[in-house]
């Protein structure tokens, strides 16, 4: 299960995705509509919810290719378990 908050973020920059539609970590970010302009206002939102700063290493496609691998670069930032 998704972490709340990250989810609700999350949620907000995918329009592929109804409310009631489960997310797993596995789930396809740009298939549910992830676009480059929602990756920087999600970066953004993340950033400033979480108060850290991504580095240019995070800054790939990969990390922003499921939640988990999006989970698992904020976490280690944030100092929490993937």
């Amino acid at each position: 299960m998704l972490e709340k908050q990250f989810e609700e973020i999350l949620r907000r920059h995918l329009p592929f995705i109804s409310a009631d539609e489960e997310m797993t970590w596995e789930s396809d970010l740009r298939d549910l509509g992830l676009d480059s302009v929602g990756m920087v206002d999600l970066l953004s939102q993340l950033e400033g919810e979480y108060q850290v700063r991504f580095v240019d290493e995070a800054l790939e496609m990969e990390t922003f290719a499921t939640p988990g691998t999006l989970w698992g670069a904020l976490s280690r930032l944030i100092g929490t378990p993937a």
